[in-house]
Formats: structure tokens, sequence, C-alpha cells
């Protein structure tokens, strides 16, 4: 699932921040680090629209998550 985040799209966020130049071990442990929050959040938000006894997954649910 790690590969899920293009490395270029985390260069790029990284650069946003405010960096001038970014190592690919930078982007590539950002991606790692995004990975897992994200799976996180996505985890949680289905626990959300279960105990509402939905299927499906709302932004409701992803905010509330976050």
């Amino acid at each position: 699932m790690v590969k899920d985040f293009p490395l270029l799209a985390m260069e790029k966020i990284i650069k946003k921040a405010g960096a001038e130049r970014v190592s690919t071990s930078a982007a590539k442990e950002l991606r790692i680090v995004a990975s897992e929050i994200a799976e996180k959040i996505a985890k949680d938000a289905v626990e959300m629209a279960r105990h509402a006894k939905r299927v499906t997954v709302k932004k409701e649910d992803i905010i509330l998550a976050s």
C-alpha cells in the first residue's frame, strides 16, 4: 500500500512546507508515514460507518476519524 502515493506528490508536499530541495529518502519516508496515517483514519472511518449501520464510508466519517 505504501506505493499508492507517488514520490513526486510527497516531494511537492515537502517543498510546499518550505524546503528548497528534497532527498529521495525523505520523500519515501513521508510516503510511508502518510500511508500509515491514512490507513488508520480509513479503519476508524469504516468503524464509524458500521456503527451507523452503513456500508458506505462518507465524508463525515473521514472527518470524524481524523
